[in-house]
């Protein structure tokens, strides 16, 4: 895990204990300080053991490598809690602490700032609310020598930032990726000398970090998105471009500059250390299997700035760009039956997102609904040409459902995901696509995008075609 002696002998709220919460509690026990966890769920506050030892755990047993002294050994039982409470450990609920004296109160992301109680009883104690990711900011100075890329954008953040890390690894850099990918940056070990840290970053652990100089500061793109967070949108967009306020003056940013927020923000950045973007300077795309459709030449091109920013070889360029794998549930070939593609794009949460992936095939038979981010599909209007018929689940079903009806398109309104495959897989034909690319959050069927792409996938196989 991630430790430092910025955190020895100081006490932190940690609110959330899934699994950066959890992380993080460890990650701070490791490197000396007094942890008061809390969680609204209470199986989560399970994860914690009652008992009467300095508290901590497994991972954070036997000597740190930054010679903080260690915390009484915890024997994790097998499939159980990984933390013990004791003397540097304790179970509350931080709005009923008194904070005087504490160094922060760590938040899960998830956690409202703009509606949470947390945030005006922290600033009653002068206490500042933090994430995950200005901890591992805090504790940079006590990691070998390395680089940082943050990555944020309304969409192609997670496609970029694992495109990034293969490029590096493909070079032979060592290289990790984080925060709103992979695992919880603080449970990591640190990387050696010379490596490079690769963190997508929401709005959310941007507002939640305020030290995270990033060597390369990267924005794919800004459209309307989490508007329940922020009082406009302008504030979302302001969340964004702090990104690039916390870097130093020389360090690179690179903003792809296809949309009027994302020019506007490069616009107000230091020309010097600024590389703008287009989607349009891609070349060569047709050489790269995973990278295809209008939406991965953006991620392309910023990818490949990134690795020049870092110094990476065009050889290394190349042949990461041709073995890149893809990510799942991005535009992810689930398989072909009957001479018909089905294509999970489950992460595809809006419509803005969805648009290129109806612009990589001309023959769609597309899955769409959930819980709505808008009343509109205007984003997917261009690309209305390449679907042959829509077929829609979820909350939005009916709204969806009225929208492509008024543009002239067929619609079965399945209701379900299960349903809506076996109604999509009954009328394709051979050559044609069947996509689940929902335009929607997932939440109100599923427990996130993952699930409802997981589900997608078992009901293709479990077609009889």
């Amino acid at each position: 895990m991630i430790t430092s002696r910025a955190f020895a002998g100081k006490k932190y709220a940690v609110l959330g204990l899934a699994r950066s919460g959890i992380a993080t509690v460890e990650a701070l026990l490791a490197s000396g300080a007094k942890v008061t966890a809390w969680d609204l769920n209470e199986s989560a506050r399970a994860k914690i053991l009652p008992g009467t030892g300095r508290g901590t755990s497994e991972a954070g047993a036997g000597a740190s490598p930054l010679g903080v002294p260690p915390a009484a050994p915890l024997h994790r039982p097998m499939d159980g809690p990984a933390l013990r409470a004791g003397e540097d450990l304790s179970i509350a609920d931080p709005l009923e602490t008194d904070l005087t004296g504490f160094a922060a109160v760590v938040v899960s992301p998830g956690v409202p700032l703009n509606k949470h109680p947390i945030a005006a009883h922290a600033v009653r104690f002068g206490v500042p609310v933090i994430g995950d990711i200005e901890l591992f900011a805090q504790a940079r100075a006590d990691l070998p020598p390395h680089k940082v890329v943050g990555i944020t954008g309304t969409n192609g953040k997670s496609t970029t930032t694992a495109l990034i890390k293969h490029i590096l690894e493909t070079a032979g850099v060592p290289t990790l990726m984080g925060g709103n990918i992979g695992l919880p940056i603080m449970g990591r070990d640190p990387l050696p000398a010379g490596g490079v840290y690769v963190l997508e970053l929401s709005s959310y652990q941007i507002d939640l970090t305020v030290s995270l100089d990033c060597d390369v500061a990267v924005l794919t793109n800004i459209t309307p998105d989490h508007l329940d967070r922020y009082d406009s949108f302008d504030g979302y967009a302001a969340s964004k471009e702090r990104l690039f306020t916390m870097q130093s003056r020389d360090n690179v940013a690179v903003i792809a500059v296809d949309d009027d927020p994302s020019r506007r923000i490069a616009q107000r950045r230091k020309k010097a250390a600024l590389v703008p973007v287009h989607a349009a300077d891609v070349q060569g795309q047709a050489a790269w299997p995973a990278l295809q459709g209008p939406h991965n030449a953006q991620n392309a091109v910023i990818a490949i700035a990134v690795a020049f920013a870092l110094e990476v070889s065009k050889d290394a360029i190349a042949k990461g760009l041709a073995t890149y794998p893809g990510l799942p549930h991005r535009m992810q070939r689930t398989a072909e039956k009957g001479g018909v593609l089905f294509v999970n794009d489950s992460k595809a949460t809006n419509a803005t997102a969805t648009a290129p992936a109806l612009g990589a095939y001309p023959k769609i038979h597309w899955i769409l609904g959930g819980l709505p981010k808008t009343d509109d599909l205007d984003d997917c209007a261009p690309y209305y040409d390449h679907v042959v018929a829509g077929y829609t689940i979820g909350d939005a079903g009916p709204m969806f459902a009225r929208i492509l009806r008024e543009a002239g398109k067929t619609v079965t309104e399945s209701g379900t995901l299960d349903q809506a495959v076996r109604d999509a897989a009954a009328a394709a034909r051979p050559g044609e696509v069947v996509m689940l690319s929902p335009a929607c959050a997932s939440f109100d069927q599923f427990s996130d995008y993952e699930a409802r792409g997981d589900t997608f996938r078992r009901a293709v196989e479990a077609l009889v075609l």
